[in-house]
């Protein structure tokens, strides 16, 4: 048969073992298209993995889309790949595969590691080469590989980049990358966040799936530009200090037919067991993470957004729905592993290999796990029995924090375990507080607007769980729009209102906003051990009739502290006295009732002198004024000549 292909295989022997062995990690350097020179031609190398098909065709803008011209060679060692080199296709090429199934029918596919697509609705791969960008991030990237993961400062700003900054409110309307590296890396720059996390950008069909159903797996979403822009983009942030950690789907995929969904004309990607292989919750299919082919596909794709586009974290969506059998299922819906438990052991072992190839690989890069139980150890080593996790969302404090803080002040004394629990458990893993998009979406709206009370009460609120977050324990994370007061929940389709920020209250949080990020990089009491309870000690946890807590937060020396009073009603506490261990004068550093962001004015303008009276079981004590609904960070005099700076400041 004359195909027009060339037999041509960039394959060793040593690849397609390590492929089939489920630890290859860079298959997106063999399988999908690639513009190399055969014989002295340029062309294009395809090579798809369908095991179970008859036959397979490349067919394309350059073929005037015939299914019947370029026939792929199965590969002689069983390996499942068909390849071949077509002389003359050239950069940019539309694509499709047409593959006869075993049964004879025919389907015609995307390639899943096509490095870009057609720009939805288009269905399209893109031939594409990204070895042509030239990155200017040496510096951070040698920075990069000090960062201490226990005791740097993390403050992480979510971005939708579709809906960050609108030109007009609508669906199809958008920044491009280019836009965005003008306009988002001088504003996270100027608010003063350490990290920016981009909700996916990898290509999806459905818009507002926020980029959670994804089809291209190794390929930007073509709605904002090219690779290279997007590589633009992070090179953006790179070069000034900022580092980006991308949103990662492995626990599912849509079920579109040009995707990865019966890819062969079997269950290849996907789990045949619809017990394991169909997700209830988005009604899409769930990666077979036991066959060995697809965790090379997953394994190679982390280690592709983290070489290919320097990516300096990825958090993994959902791990919550791989880790267990019965997530979303009622009884009767799942089957219990072979051990009779409810976790789903080939996950599990996916995870671990995940995270050990890539700390191992690149051990500066943060791995994160949004996951929302109580499952052990999930960023313990593997060597320990965990999962190898870095960080993970502590969604146990977001729910309990946010629920006690719609709570009219008058009802939180009978509430107060609410806000103390979460330092039960706060060690038991390394946490990220998530004030993420998920909790300003379907119906629950704003952080504003689920303050009670009126206006101002809103807003004093709001100042205060910022600075609750801020100085609690762990890393941060602060959705967009989040940093200004954002008066309706988020909207994928309208953005953020920044026209809000022409009102006084909306600018002075985003300035409040600011200084907290500042202030947690400044003070190392805020960060340096965030994950280990030498950081942490309550002063005053008992105080539920007047909702009042004071802790402190301990640094790298017995010097570096700072006490922190959270005074959660809207009474202003006069002669508020304190026991603390040690004779210190304090002065205040920061005061969320300050006028300058909104508040009332109530604050402790002068030196705190420590007196020698026992107060909460400590030999000293200080006495301050506790503003309304206002949190104040106190820090120890250092000498006379910080002292007198601060107070004429004051």
């Amino acid at each position: 048969m004359a195909t027009g292909v060339v037999p041509f295989s960039l394959f060793t022997e040593y690849d397609i073992r390590l492929f089939q062995s489920g630890l290859h990690h860079h298959i997106y350097n063999f399988l999908g298209s690639h513009i190399v020179e055969v014989d002295g031609k340029q062309g294009v190398y395809f090579a798809v993995w369908a095991p179970s098909a008859r036959q397979v065709t490349v067919m394309g803008d350059f073929n005037y889309w015939r299914v019947s011209q370029y026939f792929l060679n199965p590969r002689w060692d069983q390996s499942g790949i068909w390849e071949g080199f077509i002389p003359g296709v050239k950069e940019g090429a539309v694509y499709k595969y047409n593959i006869t199934g075993p049964d004879g029918k025919v389907f015609e596919k995307g390639d899943p590691y096509a490095f870009r697509w057609e720009t939805p609705p288009g269905t399209g791969s893109i031939v594409w080469d990204l070895g042509n960008f030239e990155w200017n991030d040496q510096t951070w990237m040698t920075k990069r590989r000090s960062f201490d993961k226990l005791h740097s400062p993390m403050s992480v700003y979510e971005v939708h980049l579709g809906s960050w900054k609108k030109p007009e409110r609508k669906e199809t309307s958008f920044l491009t990358y280019r836009q965005m590296k003008e306009e988002l890396v001088p504003y996270v720059k100027e608010m003063g966040f350490t990290h920016v996390e981009l909700m996916p950008v990898m290509e999806h069909p459905y818009y507002p799936s926020w980029g959670y159903q994804i089809i291209g797996y190794y390929a930007t979403t073509s709605r904002f530009g090219s690779p290279q822009e997007f590589m633009e983009l992070v090179d953006a942030f790179h070069r000034e200090g900022i580092g980006v950690i991308l949103d990662w789907v492995p626990s599912h995929f849509p079920s579109d037919g040009h995707s990865l969904s019966y890819y062969d004309g079997t269950h290849l990607y996907e789990h045949g067991n619809p017990q394991l292989g169909y997700h209830p919750d988005w009604k899409s299919l769930i990666f077979d993470y036991g066959k060995k082919e697809v965790k090379s596909f997953l394994i190679s794709n982390a280690m592709f957004w983290c070489e290919i586009f320097h990516a300096d974290g990825i958090r993994v969506d959902a791990v919550s729905s791989m880790i267990h059998l019965d997530y979303s299922r009622k009884d009767g819906e799942w089957s219990p592993n072979k051990y009779g438990g409810r976790e789903n052991l080939e996950a599990i072992e996916f995870i671990k290999d995940l995270n050990q190839i890539l700390h191992a690989l690149h051990p500066d890069v943060l791995s994160i796990a949004e996951e929302s139980t109580s499952f052990p150890y999930v960023t313990a080593p593997v060597s320990k029995g965990g999962l190898g996790f870095d960080q993970k969302w502590m969604m146990g404090w977001m729910h309990d924090t946010l629920k006690y803080f719609a709570l009219d002040p008058i009802h939180r004394q009978f509430h107060h375990e609410q806000i103390t629990f979460s330092m039960i458990y706060a060690y038991s893993e390394k946490f990220v507080l998530p004030f993420s998009h998920d909790e300003v979406v379907h119906g629950k709206g704003s952080l504003l607007t689920r303050m009670p009370g009126d206006e101002w009460q809103k807003f004093a609120s709001l100042r205060a769980l910022l600075g609750y977050m801020y100085t609690h324990p762990g890393a941060k994370l602060l959705f967009m729009g989040g940093e200004f007061g954002q008066s309706w929940e988020w909207s994928h389709i309208n953005g953020l209102e920044w026209q809000l920020l022409n009102f006084n209250f909306h600018k002075q949080v985003k300035d409040y906003v600011k200084t907290l990020n500042r202030l947690l990089v400044a003070y190392n009491a805020l960060y340096f051990y965030n994950f280990q309870q030498e950081g942490f000690e309550w002063l005053v946890v008992d105080d539920r009739q007047n909702s009042v807590l004071v802790y402190e937060r301990k640094g790298k020396s017995p010097t570096d502290k700072l006490i922190i009073v959270l005074n959660l009603t809207p009474v202003v506490r006069e002669v508020y006295r304190i026991g603390i261990s040690q004779n210190l004068d304090l002065i205040e550093i920061l005061n969320s009732d300050d006028k300058k962001w909104g508040g009332g004015g109530v604050l402790n303008t002068s030196v705190i002198k420590s007196k020698k009276e026992s107060k909460h079981n400590k030999p000293y004590s200080i006495s301050i004024t506790c503003p309304p609904l206002a949190i104040s960070i106190f820090a120890p005099v250092k000498s006379k000549t910080s002292r007198k700076v601060t107070t004429k400041k004051k």
